[in-house]
């Protein structure tokens, strides 16, 4: 018996149109689920690349944040005329400049009057003494040779030196010499920074004092690296001394009533932290800290911002 393409074609559609009715039900779930899927799948991926744009503005912000604290460099600095380490009690207690040291946390010192071995020290080394209490690194400078032994600057460091000079100032006949100790310092973010400590004549007559300002203008005038300058510089800011300082310096100190020295009843204001040039420092903070028994002058402490 031969069966017609006709006819084969219409029996299909007719079991195919039979299985669709008896299944409708099924196939409309189905469609149902398919389209279900189609609109969650529609919903993942928009939460998907909205989690992006979020992750990735939280990721960029905190990556700015972060480099931009990285950056931020603080230091703090101490200046202190310890007196040979004779305290105003007449006798040697280097735990109590060091107390006054440790109370600031200073990442610099410049330390004035400084003895190594002198007999007037007992023979001490005062600086090294200091930087085992202070648990910094120490650097001395002379200025000259005294009493038995060595006088002058002293740096104390959180930090190790990159490197180091002592410079000997202009000083007339008979009056003392004086110093400027360098330290190149390489800080942990990389940057390279100078830090100068020096002590200027003590005398009543101010040329001695003009000719070591103008010294350190001199040696130092070129901005080849962010620079401070600390010690007991033995001029008023009104003078002709400090003047000549000022013509590139930077003073830290914010506050024209501040004094400095005598530490028992402070009448004036000596001892300096000067930095340069003024583009690559922000001041944080300036105090002084005066003790009358540690020594016959007041410390002064400033937090220094180096800018990025």
């Amino acid at each position: 018996m031969q069966v017609s393409l006709k006819s084969l074609f219409f029996s299909s559609l007719c079991i195919l149109s039979f299985l669709i009715l008896t299944n409708l039900k099924e196939l409309f779930y189905f469609y149902k689920v398919l389209n279900d899927v189609k609109q969650n799948i529609k919903r993942i991926f928009f939460a998907l690349i909205m989690k992006y744009f979020i992750l990735s503005f939280i990721f960029y912000f905190s990556f700015v944040f972060t480099i931009s604290g990285q950056n931020t460099i603080r230091l703090r600095i101490l200046t202190f005329n310890i007196y040979h380490g004779e305290t105003m009690n007449h006798n040697f207690d280097l735990d109590k400049i060091a107390q006054i040291i440790n109370s600031v946390q200073p990442d610099l010192v410049a330390l004035q009057e400084v003895d190594l071995r002198t007999n007037r020290a007992k023979k001490m080394d005062l600086l090294t003494e200091l930087a085992l209490r202070t648990d910094l690194n120490p650097l001395f400078g002379r200025a000259m040779y005294y009493d038995d032994g060595e006088y002058g600057e002293g740096i104390l460091s959180k930090f190790s030196f990159v490197k180091t000079k002592r410079y000997l100032l202009p000083y007339s006949e008979n009056h003392e010499p004086r110093a400027v100790l360098e330290a190149l310092i390489e800080l942990s973010a990389g940057d390279t920074i100078r830090f100068l400590a020096t002590h200027f004549d003590h005398t009543e007559i101010p040329p001695d004092r003009i000719k070591q300002a103008k010294k350190i203008n001199e040696l130092f005038r070129i901005n080849d690296y962010p620079t401070i300058l600390a010690g007991d510089l033995n001029a008023v800011p009104e003078s002709e001394s400090i003047t000549i300082l000022k013509s590139v310096w930077i003073d830290a100190c914010n506050d024209k009533s501040t004094k400095t020295f005598s530490s028992a009843k402070p009448n004036r204001r000596i001892d300096y932290i000067m930095y340069k040039p003024e583009k690559d420092w922000k001041l944080i903070e300036y105090k002084v800290i005066c003790d009358k028994i540690v020594s016959d002058h007041c410390a002064v402490f400033s937090i220094v911002e180096l800018k990025n």
